[in-house]
């Protein structure tokens, strides 16, 4: 009979490694958002290229968010075959053949909204549609770099060019602007994070009101994510943020914004070999962990880990009780979205028992 988890069984039942996720304090990071951010009226639209789970997007929208947010248009296409529609696209779609499937998506799903941050790429979404001898916009919004120097048009006349460029494009409807201040989320220090983000939130609602000056309805202003986005909702004009992570949160957000979320998602792994009185390995390595954003960390206390390859890692410690052969431990991800993106399911369990099996239905959707 082929290995597969039930609803009912004991986590420690699972093979290793695993994604487990503790519910209790999942609901507990959904309620302190939303407690937080709902009474201002701001839209939430949570990042689903965390979770990549339509499951636990339509949760985050029982819970109040309006609509999410999805980093890659694969990822829209896998969304809207699960049910949802409401989505923003966040990254800019360039290309004939992503193109050709962002308006093949659109037809059939026209909430869809997208940015874009140069006028080759409006003009080809826009031509592209134009072929297909359809009616209809896009919905779309100027990607503006306030900071982070990734992607988005720069702030002054070059973004005005741009909100003019979209205007004339006969099958986009400039809807509003986004901000993303990636740069800025693992920033320590509360203050010196919210005095910076403030600085970034000053070009974008600026941006808005001098498209808004050179005659653009803008109705969306869209930004933030977990390390800003209780300072984003304070600043008028503002409509929208875009936090993401706060749901399982990882070692990284942790260390910088401390403990007001948990971290709810770990990864279950076995001790497979004891290789010294104080040291044995674990069967979960980097293509269970990742390690962009330095190591995992074992939520037992006094454990430290090492990477010993693709498929195992150390653990190592000083004080405290052995770990033998056969052991469990559970491991906090450095960074929770690359470290999603290894797995195929989630084990969201309460107490020890598995309440609920997601799949991550966007797993791999980088395009």
């Amino acid at each position: 009979m082929a290995y597969q988890p039930q609803i009912g069984d004991p986590v420690s039942s699972l093979d290793t490694p695993s994604m487990i996720v503790d519910l209790d304090l999942m609901e507990q990071n959904i309620s302190r958002l939303m407690s937080q951010l709902l009474p201002t009226g701001i839209n939430i639209r949570p990042h689903s290229k965390t979770t990549k789970s339509a499951i636990l997007a339509q949760k985050l929208i029982a819970a109040g968010a309006k609509g999410a947010c999805v980093a890659k248009l694969s990822e829209a296409e896998v969304m809207c075959a699960k049910g949802l529609t409401d989505l923003l696209i966040t990254c800019e779609i360039i290309g004939p053949v992503k193109v050709r499937r962002l308006v093949e998506l659109w037809k059939k799903h026209v909430q869809i909204r997208i940015v874009v941050d140069s006028e080759e790429g409006a003009r080809a979404i826009d031509a592209a549609i134009e072929k297909e001898s359809i009616d209809g916009e896009v919905l779309t919004l100027v990607d503006l770099d306030v900071g982070l120097h990734r992607t988005g048009v720069q702030p002054g006349e070059m973004a005005l060019k741009l909100a003019r460029t979209v205007r004339e494009c006969k099958h986009l409807k400039l809807i509003g602007v986004q901000g993303y201040e990636g740069h800025l989320q693992h920033v320590h220090g509360t203050e010196e994070r919210k005095r910076m983000c403030l600085e970034s939130m000053k070009i974008l609602v600026d941006t808005a009101e001098a498209f808004r000056r050179d005659g653009h309805q803008i109705d969306v202003v869209t930004t933030g994510g977990t390390g800003t986005a209780e300072f984003c909702v304070t600043v008028p004009g503002v409509t929208e943020v875009q936090p993401g992570s706060f749901l399982f949160m990882d070692t990284d957000y942790r260390n910088a914004v401390g403990t007001n979320y948990s971290n709810s998602l770990t990864i279950l792994a076995t001790v497979i070999s004891k290789q010294g009185p104080k040291s044995i390995t674990i069967d979960a390595g980097l293509k269970s962990l990742t390690t962009d954003s330095g190591l995992a960390e074992c939520k037992t206390l006094g454990y430290t880990y090492g990477v010993l390859g693709d498929e195992h890692g150390s653990l190592s410690w000083t004080d405290g009780a052995d770990l033998k052969i056969g052991d469990h431990v559970e491991m906090i991800p450095s960074h929770i979205d690359p470290t999603i993106n290894l797995h195929d399911f989630y084990y969201a369990h309460r107490k020890g028992v598995i309440e609920e099996i997601w799949p991550v239905d966007a797993r791999g959707k980088v395009q």
